[in-house]
């Protein structure tokens, strides 16, 4: 057992990974609404809710595995884990990381520039350059800040999610119960789905290893079981909600270039809505911080390696800040986010190319034989 994890409470080994998970994916996904829009709306409302049921079970899979695997092979930043799985092919996951960074945070800084203009009238630079600050300052204060983080956001964002679900069915209900009961509901139609689910469930999946230093609380490979298949529903559970939300204002809301402001204006409840917005940027800071500390914990371990001290604090926030300046600012001057997000289908493949099929392929026999190297050196084989 590690030391780390013998003093490890309950919601460290069980629920923090999945919120973990959670705040990586929401942020970059769905807190707007609009990639709900296009992976699920299009089959209809019963289709849609089959197709994220299918993505929730695919996140709980490589969740469970991806947990499973770091703690045995006590990996828990993603070089450690993919030179566990791939030997000294890890770099190919690395590559691939970097330009989805890239994208992820230049995605996140505009979005944030966005959220300061139509919340508080600011330039779109203010916004950015705070959510700049914010994600720096987060980042720097190691495990343990990000950790209370994504502890406390927790109840903002399900608590708003639930909230925007109440005030709907209050206000316009008739609508989602008509647009329910209208829904195709044969066999086929709801398979036709499907597509959208399995698409958006690979979409994110990097998300399970962004989360790896979460995860080294865990005390055997059952809390890793458990912590992987709660990660799925903790992370789709607002995504849910949201959606049946949605389903009330089909098929005008999917051309929406912002869902939730289609909604909110329909609502017309004013606190609410900036009660809304300032989830949403929660959920933006979130993820930036989740994406950066990843990159933070592998270059952690790599500097513990080299010169046997601790990461220094100035150090952490001296590389989030010049890592989200430059996605933010030299990304979009010249182009890399378009370059990018028009390649980002590519790098999905990519991501199952040199991680989910080496985790379920590749990752049981290593595991196989770093069981029988145990057992050889204990017994003098």
């Amino acid at each position: 057992m590690s030391s780390r994890a013998t003093g490890a409470s309950w919601f460290q080994r069980f629920l923090l990974p999945g919120l973990a998970f959670k705040a990586v994916v929401i942020g970059g996904g769905y807190a707007t609404g609009r990639e709900l829009a296009e992976f699920f709306l299009a089959g209809g409302p019963w289709a849609g809710i089959v197709a994220m049921l299918l993505a929730m079970l695919v996140w709980s899979l490589v969740c469970a595995a991806t947990f499973a695997f770091a703690r045995a092979t006590h990996a828990y930043d993603y070089r450690g884990f993919f030179t566990a799985l791939l030997g000294r092919g890890w770099w190919m996951f690395e590559l691939v990381y970097l330009l989805l960074l890239v994208l992820i945070l230049a995605v996140m800084g505009a979005a944030a520039g966005e959220l300061g203009r139509a919340v508080f009238g600011w330039p779109g630079l203010v916004g950015s350059v705070g959510f700049v600050i914010l994600v720096a300052a987060v980042a720097a204060t190691g495990n343990a800040g990000v950790e209370r983080l994504f502890k406390w956001a927790a109840p903002l964002l399900y608590g708003t999610y639930l909230l925007f679900l109440l005030l709907s069915l209050s206000s316009f209900g008739d609508r989602i119960v008509a647009r329910f009961s209208a829904s195709p509901t044969t066999l086929g139609e709801v398979a036709a789905g499907l597509p959208g689910g399995l698409g958006y469930a690979g979409y994110n999946l990097v998300a399970a290893v962004v989360v790896l230093p979460m995860v080294r609380h865990l005390r055997g490979r059952r809390d890793a079981l458990i912590a992987g298949a709660i990660a799925g529903p903790l992370a789709m559970l607002p995504a849910l909600l949201f959606f049946i939300c949605m389903v009330a204002w089909t098929p005008a809301v999917a051309d929406a270039a912002l869902p939730s402001d289609y909604l909110l204006q329909r609502l017309d409840r004013p606190l609410f809505r900036q009660l809304f917005q300032a989830m949403v940027f929660v959920a933006l800071l979130e993820t930036g911080v989740g994406v950066v500390h990843a990159l933070n914990e592998r270059m952690a371990a790599s500097w513990r390696a080299h010169r046997g001290e601790r990461f220094p604090i100035g150090v952490r926030m001296a590389v989030a800040a010049a890592l989200l300046l430059a996605s933010i600012f030299l990304a979009g001057r010249f182009g890399l986010v378009a370059l990018i997000a028009s390649g980002y289908r590519g790098l999905s493949w990519a991501l199952l190319a040199v991680y989910v099929l080496p985790l379920l392929i590749l990752g049981p026999w290593r595991l196989r034989r770093r069981r029988a190297g145990a057992r050889a050196t204990r017994y003098g084989a």
